[in-house]
């Protein structure tokens, strides 16, 4: 719409002007004139009356679009960039958000129920969670669509409440903890106390009846009740084995932080890089070759199925109300060396035990490597050559 082709060059008028660049407020400008009469959908002939639906949402959807197209040209705070923004029909759109809602919006409260009028839609009757702390003002309304209802969340604000500044606390031996991320049989953590945290393997436990449930909505015909019917039961089998794994990871963080342990190190895991499929593989002639796709899909799953990375935003989240912190470090060789003299043992991942004749004891490699995450948060663990791959200790041991 900006440029024309070299070969189909105008030779009467010139070529247009830049068009200026579409943002959030250019939309936004738009809004009150699709208001103003009945909007025509290009593809399908459909006639859209967006006069029926609040302005803070048609705003919302166009900063949503403003957001998704800065993430994939600029990138996010990390220079991370995402993939191209596409379609999104309106069965996409599962959150509304009321950006202008006030405490006016509450008309009455009576024991566990709460009667909140919203924009265009009226008086709403919500089942309370939690009563509303008194003092709290009203800023924001969200209404979510899940499998199993609508769900309404308030956003709160006590401008009366005191900032906390939390001290800065200095890393001990007796303070902090490390914690190895196991994926090996019934396994979560392993932390440097010696504890092993049982996993809990949501999906795993649930693929069979997810599966049946998916082969029979496949077998029904598009668009009739009995697919639709299937597909929700399939939504709800989804989100219960997405609640149990939240529920999991919360119980676990808070366990670890009633250890009194006020430093926590765990590792800087690249899940992207570990749930990646491998590289293909092709001979002279064009065929593919055998590349380990099959196992690592099993691996790629447990990975998912595990979600390290929610548990530890999770625990983080848990961490700094108790007053304590969550470190990530680079887990680099710390599963290859024992933690106690410096040397490269665990050198294949089948090796999950190593007697030690000198000491006479059993090191279990997810303890140890759980050790040397604690001594790498703590500056003692050894600097190691990857060339020589050999292992060149600070001396000095706290």
């Amino acid at each position: 719409m900006n440029r024309a082709s070299v070969n189909a060059c105008p030779l009467v008028s010139s070529i247009a002007p830049v068009r200026e660049k579409p943002n959030y407020y250019t939309q936004k400008k738009q809004l009150p004139i699709i208001k103003k009469d009945l909007v025509k959908v290009f593809h399908s002939g459909e006639l859209l009356d967006f006069s029926g639906v609040d302005s803070t949402i048609l705003q919302d959807v166009s900063k949503r679009v403003d957001k998704a197209f800065e993430r994939f040209i600029v990138g996010d705070s990390n220079g991370g960039k995402s993939g191209k923004p596409r379609f999104k029909s309106e069965a996409s759109l599962r959150t509304v958000t009321f950006a202008t809602a006030n405490d006016s919006w509450i008309k009455l409260i009576r024991n566990n129920w709460l009667y909140l009028r919203l924009p265009k839609l009226g008086v709403v009757k919500v089942r309370m969670h939690r009563p509303i702390p008194s003092g709290f003002a009203v800023k924001q309304v969200s209404v979510t669509k899940k499998a199993d209802g609508w769900f309404i969340q308030f956003v709160l604000e006590d401008v009366n409440l005191p900032t906390q500044s939390q001290d800065t606390i200095v890393p001990t031996w007796d303070n902090s903890l490390g914690m190895d991320a196991v994926l090996h049989e019934d396994v979560y953590l392993a932390t440097s106390e010696g504890e092993k945290l049982s996993s809990l393997k949501p999906l795993r436990k649930n693929q069979a009846k997810l599966n049946r449930i998916s082969a029979k909505r496949n077998k029904r015909k598009r668009g009739s009740k009995s697919r639709r019917k299937l597909a929700k039961r399939e939504a709800r089998q989804d989100q219960r084995i997405a609640r149990s794994r939240k529920d999991f990871q919360y119980k676990t963080a808070h366990k670890l932080v009633r250890t009194g342990k006020k430093v926590l190190f765990h590792e800087d895991l690249n899940l992207k890089g570990l749930t990646r499929r491998n590289k293909a593989k092709q001979s002279d002639d064009g065929t593919f070759l055998p590349n380990g796709q099959s196992a690592k899909s099993g691996l790629n799953k447990s990975w998912s199925d595990a979600a390290f990375g929610n548990f530890f935003k999770t625990l983080d989240y848990i961490a700094s109300k108790a007053g304590a912190v969550v470190i990530s470090k680079n887990p680099a060789y710390t599963s290859m060396v024992l933690s106690y003299r410096d040397e490269i043992i665990f050198t294949d991942c089948t090796i999950r035990d190593y007697w030690d004749e000198w000491e006479s004891l059993t090191v279990d490699r997810d303890i140890n490597a759980a050790i040397n995450l604690k001594r790498l948060g703590l500056d003692i663990f050894p600097s190691i050559k990857r060339a020589r791959r050999e292992a060149f200790c600070s001396r000095n041991y706290g």
